[in-house]
């Protein structure tokens, strides 16, 4: 029985090894460098946050604004199926080509020199109470990159505000008569209305010297679109 029976020996201690410990003063020195690395490193990833939060409000605001004026810029096709429908079938080619002709000349016009009148608020000088003067054939746009997608939106308004009139003008304007009304309209009569009520510099609704906001006849004009 003795030798079926397993004894168990007791095995010796390990010897214990000291822990090394770091002086306080070492301690004292490395405290400071390392709190002031973590602060880098927290500063950098708030830095990061904030940049990828604005990036990200960003690309919402141009999806929303390019999908508003997609909107209304495809009113043009109805607008062009409708007044086809309303004359007569001589006169469908002519009014085709007056949508399209406010589509193209509409918008180049807004691109010369409609924009800059409507919101083209001047960096050298006061801004006059009368239009716009700045940004001419989408000057500085590179800077304010905002400005592509405000550029197309309020274009898209004003080539559509050209094109509702094309409908009670039709079989009743020749060509170059619409054209010379096309070019006047988003040229300098939508421009120049935009910038009296929207701009915040207009005879409708600017800041006088004693930091309220007036117009030419009183109080200004909000809203009144």
């Amino acid at each position: 029985l003795k030798c079926l029976v397993r004894v168990r020996r007791p095995r010796p201690p390990r010897p214990e090894t000291p822990c090394p410990r770091r002086p306080i003063a070492a301690a004292s020195a490395v405290l400071p460098d390392a709190m002031s690395t973590l602060e880098s490193r927290v500063a950098t990833l708030e830095e990061n946050l904030n940049q990828k939060i604005a990036d990200y409000d960003e690309a919402l605001d141009t999806i929303w604004m390019l999908l508003a004026a997609s909107l209304v810029f495809f009113m043009h096709s109805g607008f062009s199926l409708l007044e086809s429908g309303c004359v007569r079938h001589k006169n469908t080619q002519n009014i085709l080509g007056k949508n399209l002709i406010v589509v193209t000349v509409g918008f180049l016009c807004w691109y010369i020199i409609g924009y800059p009148l409507a919101f083209g608020v001047p960096t050298a000088s006061e801004p006059t109470k009368f239009a716009g003067a700045n940004n001419f054939a989408m000057d500085g746009f590179w800077d304010a990159k905002a400005s592509f997608r405000n550029w197309f939106f309020q274009g898209a308004f004003c080539a559509t505000g050209a094109t509702i009139v094309s409908g009670s003008m039709a079989e009743r304007t020749q060509l170059k008569g619409f054209i010379t009304y096309t070019t006047l309209m988003t040229s300098f009569i939508y421009p120049i209305v935009i910038w009296w009520g929207w701009s915040g510099n207009g005879i409708f609704s600017y800041t006088d010297d004693a930091g309220d906001s007036v117009s030419v006849v009183g109080p200004a004009l909000k809203d009144f679109a």
